[in-house]
């Protein structure tokens, strides 16, 4: 059983996903042209209905996606199917996940973090180091401590951004940017993270 801070597979049998916009993140798309991350293997961590995932998929990726939700992951490989790409789903806790497995090149994550950090960091902050390696980029994305609105995205501030992942990565860029919710609409205020495993780490 995850730890987690809800039963995430009943909202998916509900179909209660309000951040689950059904659209490939304009943000990752970004990234990925803007910094010319090339085809690599990659981990979609809490990749919920696997639409990140068939999009890195889509682009040459070599993607493993992992989800705690049965169901999600159920959904994921229906997406996959339909696309016709491969991609490696596996229905695991995020929060201890990944020792048995070969470091990846490229991790994404969207909305994972913000909610495990709440949960149990340590873990998640564990599954990092065993799904990464010295040079491994990871781009996370999580909600901005700035967003205003009444929109249930957990927020998280700058200081928690260094705090957390800055004994293992060195960033990149930290940017603000906008979620996208279905139809495409501007959605809550987020952080934007690219970052690198570091080559000796404390």
């Amino acid at each position: 059983m995850a730890n987690v801070d809800r039963d995430w597979n009943s909202r998916y049998l509900a179909g209660d996903l309000p951040w689950d916009s059904g659209l490939p993140s304009r943000e990752l798309q970004r990234v990925i042209d803007e910094m010319r991350i090339q085809p690599c293997r990659a981990l979609d961590l809490g990749c919920g209905t696997g639409t990140n995932a068939v999009e890195l998929a889509r682009r040459g990726f070599d993607v493993t996606a992992v989800d705690c939700a049965p169901r999600a992951i159920e959904i994921a490989r229906e997406k996959g199917v339909a696309a016709g790409v491969n991609v490696h789903w596996i229905v695991a806790d995020v929060q201890t996940f990944g020792a048995e497995l070969e470091p990846f090149d490229f991790v994404f994550d969207r909305g994972c973090y913000h909610c495990c950090r709440r949960v149990d960091f340590a873990g998640y902050a564990a599954t990092l180091r065993n799904v990464t390696r010295p040079g491994t980029r990871m781009l996370c994305l999580a909600g901005h401590i700035d967003e205003t609105s009444d929109h249930g995205i957990p927020r998280v501030s700058e200081d928690d951004l260094l705090r957390e992942f800055g004994p293992l990565f060195d960033f990149e860029f930290r940017r603000p940017f906008r979620f996208q919710d279905a139809g495409g609409v501007d959605g809550p205020l987020g952080w934007s993270c690219l970052m690198h495993r570091k080559r000796v780490t404390k």
